[in-house]
Parts: structure tokens; C-alpha cells; sequence
């Protein structure tokens, strides 16, 4: 019976010392810019979802693959006007094709 106990409280410790340490890598990796950017690099609050619905007001449809870069730019791939494109949307709001 205490064997048991014993092997209960020693797995509850673990992984309760797993999920402590996993938040405090959340908190951390929270305060670190996108992997790439340099720590002056000064990041935007923007979404994907924010991102998607400027693209489908300047006209772009089926929006997919939203990557943010380090310069606020979204790049991704989109539908306008029946061609499928590459799009790339400023931290002004200005959507743009690739090759516009």
C-alpha cells in the first residue's frame, strides 16, 4: 500500500514539475521575437485572422499559409481575380501580388 503511494505522489511530482517548467517556456518564448528577427526588430500585435480580413477587402479570396515576417510584413498565398497568387499585405494595410 505505501509502495503504491509512493510510486502515485512520485508520478504526480513529475509531471507537475513538467507542466511548471513547460508554462515557464511559454513565458519565456513569449518575450523572445520570431525565431530569425533580430531582439531590436519591433513586432506588431497583427493576427493571421486580422491579416486574412484586409486581404479579402482589397479583393483576395481562399487566403492561406500566412507567415509573418520579422518587418511586419504577412506574406502568403491567395486567389484574385481567378489567379492564384502570392500576396504579401504591409504593416499599413496595403495588399500587394508578388510581382505587382
Amino acid at each position: 500500500m505505501i509502495r503504491h503511494w509512493l510510486i502515485g505522489s512520485a508520478a504526480f511530482a513529475m509531471l507537475s514539475g513538467a507542466t511548471m517548467l513547460q508554462s515557464a517556456g511559454n513565458a519565456l518564448a513569449a518575450d523572445l521575437p520570431p525565431i530569425g528577427c533580430e531582439a531590436s526588430d519591433k513586432i506588431d500585435g497583427s493576427t493571421a485572422a486580422d491579416a486574412q480580413k484586409k486581404l479579402n477587402a482589397a479583393g483576395y479570396t481562399h487566403v492561406s499559409e500566412l507567415k509573418k515576417g520579422c518587418s511586419n510584413y504577412w506574406n502568403g498565398l491567395a486567389i484574385k481575380d481567378g489567379v492564384s497568387t502570392h500576396v504579401s499585405l504591409s504593416p499599413q494595410g496595403q495588399a500587394h501580388s508578388m510581382g505587382d
